[in-house]
């Protein structure tokens, strides 16, 4: 039975997420277990200060680097005990890395996730696959998002549109046409999500992030600065397109605040109802206009998708379309960007491609990620 292992630590910077996931040619992928171990402080205070950074020192970077591979490592070694498995039971693990940083429109364009396969090989004594995202750049592409052909395999169907909605640090969306339209998959990132919303939250409170976005829900819209933010020029460029803390920051945010007098739950409130409104206007400005909108289903994923504040915002905003739970096709919200490195890793051992070129802008289908053996 063909089993890998996806590793996932988004740019919420909350923990890793480990997902077993079974791969096999004719059938969707299947969850057959999952676990998320929690990002130590230190850590993920270092991460932070590294994501974007005017300068950071070598030795600091090595030893994130260390700290995080082992972090990695500690999870797989618990969803293997979990499951009674041993290393040699698994395929390969698909090793995301953590985003440190995210230049797609430069020259020349770049990218970095903090990572080392190589460590993790040793650590684990699993085959690994890392590094997906340089290949797709270097053909042009924005080498993001990689989510959407995962998407395709478990959501697509012969007669509905569906999106998929994930909602990390960014959120980003996968616009799946029915199979029978032939239409191409497009999919994108829309803007910031938990990035902000967590940021700004843990500057008042302790803790990093809104449960069930409450305190956003008592809060008040500030119309004016909202329609101030959704001015940035990220939300008018078309398709494809990615982001990151590169350009949605806390510094990117103070200067937006500035000459403003608005209440801390105000801000918090308004950077929720911002990622509504950007969600809803790439989904409306990318769906077909002859799509009859009220038959679209949207699927909610990531850790957003717990935020029940957020989810009621977005819902308003795409309706008439229809949110639908994740769970209901089978996956956890929880689970499937992690889901989707271990499917990544196994078109990379089957050397098949695992970018979309409509989605990323590269010059064609590309095979993604180095491969390290134990």
């Amino acid at each position: 039975m063909p089993l890998f292992i996806g590793l996932m630590s988004g740019t919420s910077l909350d923990g890793i997420d480990a997902a077993l996931v079974r791969c096999e040619h004719g059938h969707r992928p299947k969850l057959l277990n999952a676990l998320g171990i929690v990002m130590p402080s230190r850590l993920r205070q270092t991460l932070l200060s590294i994501s974007h950074a005017d300068s950071v020192r070598f030795d600091t970077l090595a030893q994130a680097e260390h700290d995080f591979c082992h972090l990695q490592a500690e999870a797989v070694n618990q969803l293997l005990a979990q499951t009674g498995l041993t290393p040699k039971a698994v395929a390969a693990i698909g090793s995301h890395g953590q985003t440190i940083e995210h230049r797609p429109y430069d020259t020349p364009a770049y990218t970095c996730q903090l990572d080392n396969p190589s460590l993790l090989a040793e650590l684990t004594q699993c085959t690994i696959v890392g590094d997906f995202r340089r290949r797709d750049l270097a053909a042009g592409g924005q080498g993001a998002p990689l989510a959407p052909g995962f998407h395709v395999e478990l959501f697509q169907d012969d007669r509905e549109w569906r999106v998929a909605l994930n909602l990390g640090g960014f959120a980003n969306l996968t616009l799946l046409p029915p199979h029978t339209t032939h239409s191409p998959i497009i999919g994108f990132d829309t803007g910031p999500a938990n990035a902000l919303l967590d940021g700004w939250y843990s500057r008042h409170h302790e803790g990093h992030f809104d449960a069930d976005g409450h305190w956003a829900s008592t809060g008040r819209v500030n119309e004016q600065l909202l329609m101030q933010m959704m001015a940035e020029p990220f939300f008018r460029l078309p398709p494809p397109k990615s982001t990151g803390r590169e350009t949605f920051n806390m510094p990117w945010l103070e200067r937006q605040l500035a000459g403003y007098d608005a209440s801390p739950v105000d801000v918090q409130a308004t950077l929720a109802e911002l990622t509504a409104a950007s969600v809803a206007m790439g989904a409306r400005q990318t769906l077909p206009s002859d799509v009859n909108m009220e038959n679209v289903k949207v699927i909610p994923c990531g850790g957003g998708a717990h935020n029940l504040d957020l989810q009621k915002r977005i819902a308003q905003r795409l309706s008439p379309m229809h949110l639908v739970a994740c769970d209901s096709f089978g996956w956890s919200p929880d689970w499937l960007e992690a889901g989707a490195f271990a499917w990544l890793a196994w078109r990379r051992l089957e050397q098949r491609p695992g970018n979309i070129a409509t989605v990323t802008g590269a010059t064609g289908p590309r095979m993604l990620g180095g491969v390290y053996s134990p």
